[in-house]
């Protein structure tokens, strides 16, 4: 069971934080004046100085960020090693300028400073304070790194300022033990709790980089250039480990900070140290170099080694952008991930989970959830925000068909590069978005489509079970009874023989008119137009008239014809049996949108419009619709239109259907 630290952990000491933060930069504003004002000649102590004032400031904004929030050893630790660099950078100025200006005040006691008050807070920086970035209680394999390393320093610091030590044996223990240090730390980041892992890959690197930036102490002095690699060496680590420390709190939200840093400035301050390194070994290299007076030769080596350094130096930055916006950094590769994404979803409730999570793995956000336009709740989310989430509009075609939430990891903040990858992305989920509605949309309609065959079927058999059915029973028990008669009153059976043939002749009338309004075989074969007039002259026989206007084309698409003529049978059979009027007016006409309609085709596109009007007793406002409007709507959205039933002065029922001739 984790164990959280949460005795060492309080509220933040913002006073203590901005004194620490102050007296740093004080001291390294202060040593650079004195040092302007001395001027120097050039040597390596000046570089030294340069890595101190860089040390001071960095590490002391670092104590003040983290400190402010939360009263910790980490940030107290860096504070006072900034406070320890600053007086060694402000010793070795005031020295200079006591060169320079002689009778300066307390010069014996300020001058061991440059030499001494480094030591602890630089060797405590990756000899300690690794074992402390945690947000767990420390074990028993962490209190022993831990003694070690104040061990570690506490010998470099006895044996540098009161003994003759040889240089090798007082970077040696250092060195090794901030190895050592480095090495763990790359231990917690493969196999330690999953939610501490976050940041320790760089803090190791930057820890075992701050080890060996000790080693060069113990060369030769005679060496070529080393004067100038010790320093340079130390100020390239010194720009790069403050971000990795950085990393590893932030992104943890550890000791409960809560910061968030601009990904920009992320990938800003680890790629300087990076350039620092690059710079570093392109001057080592230059140096082991044979040199001459000629000044060609000295370009070609220049350059030999810029050839040599640089695909090492893309490489480094390519990681740099990885780590900091993922696959985001590069469009096409984040576009191919999605798009492999997209294709592997096996159903399209998957897509978009597959989608959500090819945007948070390829952006390395912290979490993405898609909204459909119109619900409250998300159709799918990936990981659970913390903070405010950044929304982009999800647009396709010109319209909006949902948004998209996303978080940036702990301790980081979205910024304008990321949220540029995050809205061309959401393209895809938009696109994504429209498939899955689409998808459930053709479900939806196929579903519609079973239910009203299953009507139909029922309609069939109930037509024929309770008409045809008994109907034929009565003739075949009157055709018994003809067989009876036959013998004793043939007179009587002929008469009989007459009303069976009746009938059956209603019977195969009444088949027929099923038969015609299922599908009329005139539909296929004359078109809509000579359909309707056929079913107007059905419905004269019964003494019903229909008064049809159709000016639609005989080359009439099929399927607008059958859901026009389907419409039609159902408007014209409810009207002749709830309105009480003797017929009513079916008009069908063939043009162009209007824009009032209710849902306009597609741009371009004619529509078919379905009109049957009568002039009965209107709609009963507490009637619910049956089987028959029930069919009629789902006849007009399987084809993509709309229906309307109304009462239009000065009263009757209006029933309009507009049914484009090309899909929306």
């Amino acid at each position: 069971m984790r164990e959280r630290l949460e005795g060492s952990v309080g509220t933040g000491a913002p006073v203590p934080a901005a004194a620490l933060a102050v007296t740093a930069w004080l001291l390294s504003v202060l040593s650079v004046v004195l040092f302007l004002a001395a001027d120097p000649p050039l040597d390596a102590n000046q570089l030294f100085f340069l890595v101190d004032v860089v040390g001071s400031a960095v590490y002391g904004t670092v104590a003040g960020v983290v400190l402010a929030r939360r009263v910790h050893p980490v940030p107290i630790i860096l504070g006072v090693g900034a406070i320890g660099i600053g007086l060694a950078a402000f010793s070795y100025a005031y020295t200079q300028l006591a060169v320079l200006r002689p009778g300066l005040p307390a010069v014996a006691v300020i001058e061991p400073l440059q030499n001494t008050a480094w030591i602890p807070g630089t060797l405590a920086l990756f000899l300690v304070v690794p074992w402390l970035i945690r947000d767990q209680r420390l074990d028993a394999v962490a209190r022993l790194g831990l003694a070690a390393g104040v061990a570690a320093t506490v010998w470099f610091f006895v044996a540098r300022t009161w003994t003759d030590t040889a240089t090798v044996w007082l970077v040696a223990p250092v060195a090794g033990m901030g190895l050592i240090t480095a090495a763990d730390v790359w231990r917690r980041h493969r196999t330690g709790p999953v939610d501490e892992r976050v940041g320790l890959g760089w803090l190791a690197v930057g820890t075992a980089l701050m080890a060996l930036s000790f080693v060069p102490l113990a060369l030769p002095a005679s060496w070529p250039w080393l004067w100038m690699i010790n320093p340079l060496v130390h100020l390239a680590v010194q720009a790069f480990y403050p971000a990795a420390m950085l990393v590893s709190v932030l992104r943890q939200r550890m000791w409960g900070i809560d910061l968030a840093v601009s990904r920009a400035v992320l990938a800003g301050t680890l790629t300087v140290g990076l350039i620092a390194l690059y710079v570093l070994v392109a001057t080592s290299l230059t140096s082991l170099l044979p040199t001459s007076d000629s000044v060609v030769a000295q370009a070609v080596a220049a350059g030999t080694v810029a050839v040599a350094v640089m695909p090492v130096r893309s490489w480094l930055q390519r990681r740099v952008r990885d780590l900091v916006y993922g696959a985001g950094a590069d469009p096409a590769r984040a576009f191919r991930d999605l798009g492999n994404r997209f294709a592997s979803a096996q159903a399209p409730d998957e897509l978009l989970a597959e989608l959500a999570t090819g945007v948070a793995v390829a952006l390395r956000l912290e979490s993405v959830a898609v909204w459909r336009v119109g619900e409250p709740e998300p159709v799918v989310r990936y990981g659970d925000p913390i903070v405010e989430e950044s929304v982009v509009e999800l647009v396709h075609r010109g319209a909006q068909v949902g948004r998209l939430a996303a978080t940036a990891p702990p301790g980081e903040s979205l910024d304008m590069r990321a949220r540029k990858s995050l809205s061309e992305l959401g393209s895809v989920v938009a696109t994504g978005l429209v498939l899955v509605q689409a998808s459930r949309d053709l479900d939806a309609a196929r579903e519609r489509l079973s239910t009203v065959r299953l009507e139909e079927r029922r309609v069939i058999r109930r037509e024929l079970h309770d008409g045809l059915g008994p109907s034929l029973a009565g003739i075949r028990l009157g055709l018994q009874g003809v067989r009876n008669l036959l013998a004793v009153d043939p007179d009587a059976a002929a008469r009989l023989l007459d009303s069976l043939q009746q009938q059956l002749d209603h019977q195969i009338d009444g088949v027929r008119s099923l038969s015609r309004t299922l599908f009329p075989p005139i539909l296929d074969e004359l078109g809509l137009a000579a359909a309707l007039h056929d079913l107007a002259a059905q419905h004269a026989r019964a003494g019903f008239t229909l008064d049809v206007h159709a000016q639609v084309p005989s080359t009439l698409d099929a399927t607008a014809s059958a859901a026009a003529y389907g419409i039609a049978v159902e408007a014209v059979s409810n009207a002749r049996r709830h309105s009480g009027a003797d017929g009513c007016r079916v008009e069908v006409v063939c043009a162009a949108p209007d824009s009032a309609h209710d849902r306009p085709a597609a741009s371009g596109a004619a529509e078919l419009t379905v009109v049957v009007l009568d002039t009965g007793s209107g709609i009963d406002p507490g009637r619910v619709g049956g089987v028959g409007t029930r069919s009629m709507r789902e006849r007009a959205d399987a084809v993509g239109g709309t229906l309307v039933i109304d009462s239009p002065p000065p009263g009757g029922t209006r029933v309009t259907a507009r049914l484009p001739l090309s899909a929306p």
